[in-house]
């Protein structure tokens, strides 16, 4: 008797750049995932409502609904979904896991795909609870001491 495949990993995406949108989904496709995209967070909320994921992976930036007050209703949702916010104004925002709800924080630049196929990666592979997020912002982590 043969046994079906597992499926693979399902990612939300969401952003309203569409270019950025269909690059993302067809990186994380290209590694094996199954990706829904939206192009706003109502959209992508709805996606939510309907369909179970494993990893959301939003913007900050988008009219109506950023990627934070996205990622509010969604935790109220599913508290244990994990989450990927990207942004190119992390630190100029001070953009933290702490203050934005997310797992993971990733820089928009360079390293973007690199830094999102990883933590995807890691994200999925985590169990079933949320743990406290790590810091991935594609930059070291500079801790300040008293006196600098």
């Amino acid at each position: 008797m043969t046994t079906a495949p597992p499926l693979p990993p399902h990612i939300l995406l969401v952003d309203d750049n569409r270019d950025g949108l269909l690059v993302r989904c067809s990186l994380l496709e290209e590694v094996g995932y199954s990706v829904q995209s939206a192009t706003n967070g109502e959209e992508g909320l709805n996606l939510f409502n309907s369909t179970k994921f494993d990893v959301v992976v939003t913007d900050y930036r988008m009219p109506r609904m950023n990627g934070v007050e996205l990622i509010q209703k969604i935790r109220k949702l599913n508290p244990n979904i994990r989450v990927i916010l990207l942004s190119g104004f992390v630190e100029p925002l001070g953009l933290t896991e702490e203050n934005t709800g997310a797992d993971v924080i990733i820089i928009k630049s360079s390293n973007e795909a690199a830094h999102l196929v990883r933590s995807v990666k890691r994200l999925v592979n985590r169990g079933t609870s949320r743990k406290p997020p790590a810091t991935q912002t594609g930059r070291p982590v500079r801790k300040r001491t008293a006196g600098r």
